[in-house]
């Protein structure tokens, strides 16, 4: 089994209120100096051997993400 990491993020072109909403909380709660956030979403996958990246990415672009306002990244972790 082998865990694989699947981040999105929304694209740079697109609204991002939830991090507009969190820069303007950090700022109010006294933390100086975050300039902008972007909130994004991680997903967990753990895979065997017969899932392939382009399995990966298939998953990614049509359940993960809307690739219409999201670009999404595909890291298998290595195990310790």
């Amino acid at each position: 089994m082998a865990r694989v990491v699947v981040d999105v993020m929304p694209k740079e072109e697109i609204l991002d209120p939830q991090g507009q909403a969190i820069a303007g909380a950090l700022g109010r709660l006294g933390y100086a100096g975050v300039a902008g956030v972007r909130q994004g979403k991680r997903f967990e996958l753990e895979v065997d051997g017969s899932v392939s990246d382009a399995d990966l990415a298939k998953i990614a672009e049509d359940v993960l993400a809307n690739t219409v306002i999201e670009d999404w990244n595909v890291t298998r972790v290595q195990q310790s």
